[in-house]
């Protein structure tokens, strides 16, 4: 018999994770995969019959893994709190699921709202993270602190929904420049052992600006794929900021590490 579990990760994600989870009342399991939420997340997963399932965060990859592991489907969807299942996505992955000529892993296109519209460039549309669809043991996650990547269990090629799922990133700029801050902490971990400086901070940062802007046309989108694209400067602006303090950090904290000029 086949049976699709549907996974959320989620930390403090009250304002969103309802509407998420009532998106994948069609699923046969759903399991909110939780990292000690404190805002009536956990809550409101039990009151619509989600598992919730209690993981300490240490990364994005690590958390996703041990998704996989609660998931008893013989196929899973992964989605995250502030994403929502259409009803078109739904009938798309049943078709998938029972046919007999289906691959393992599919990718899922997301349509973006941001700032009041429809985000259509920028980078953000269509719009694909890790494949979101596939069969159980079909691929696992490496332990990139985060935008970790994946690795095939499988030697077929990997399908595309045609329908997309609706993400709603930041309910407001406040959320977009805390996420931000976030991850560019966890990012900083990333160029650990790697040279870095202001000059590839600002180099590197602006780059990030002009590719959401200009070549993912993101000046299409207005004033939101302004600040789309401002955001992705600060974040991998202060990435390597924080390495570079990380790295001051290990100076200061030695004997011999500074010295007057």
């Amino acid at each position: 018999m086949t049976k699709i579990s549907a996974y959320v990760i989620a930390y403090n994600e009250a304002e969103k994770v309802a509407a998420t989870l009532a998106s994948l009342g069609w699923c046969d399991e759903v399991i909110l995969v939780d990292s000690h939420s404190t805002d009536g997340t956990i809550e409101i997963a039990n009151s619509m019959g989600a598992r919730v399932v209690q993981v300490d965060f240490q990364g994005f990859g690590h958390l996703r893994n041990e998704a996989l592991k609660a998931c008893s489907g013989n196929w899973i969807l992964s989605v995250d709190a502030d994403e929502r299942c259409t009803p078109e996505v739904q009938q798309e992955v049943q078709q998938i699921i029972h046919a007999t000529d289906a691959l393992d892993v599919y990718l899922v296109p997301r349509r973006n709202y941001f700032m009041g519209r429809w985000i259509r460039h920028s980078g953000w549309y269509p719009n694909f993270r890790q494949p979101q669809l596939f069969r159980k043991g079909a691929l696992n996650y490496d332990l990139k602190p985060v935008h970790e990547g994946y690795m095939l269990n499988t030697n077929k090629p990997v399908g595309v929904l045609k329908n997309a799922i609706w993400q709603f990133p930041f309910k407001n700029t406040a959320e977009l420049l805390h996420k931000a801050n976030r991850y560019s902490t966890l990012g900083a971990a990333k160029l650990v052992g790697k040279k870095v400086s202001m000059s590839k901070a600002l180099t590197h940062g602006f780059w990030a600006f002009i590719k959401h802007y200009i070549f993912k046309l993101g000046i299409l989108d207005g004033w939101p794929g302004f600040v789309i694209a401002l955001g992705n400067f600060e974040g991998t602006f202060y990435r390597y900021v924080k390495a570079l303090e990380k790295q001051n950090e290990e100076k200061w904290k030695s004997p011999t590490g500074i010295r007057p000029d």
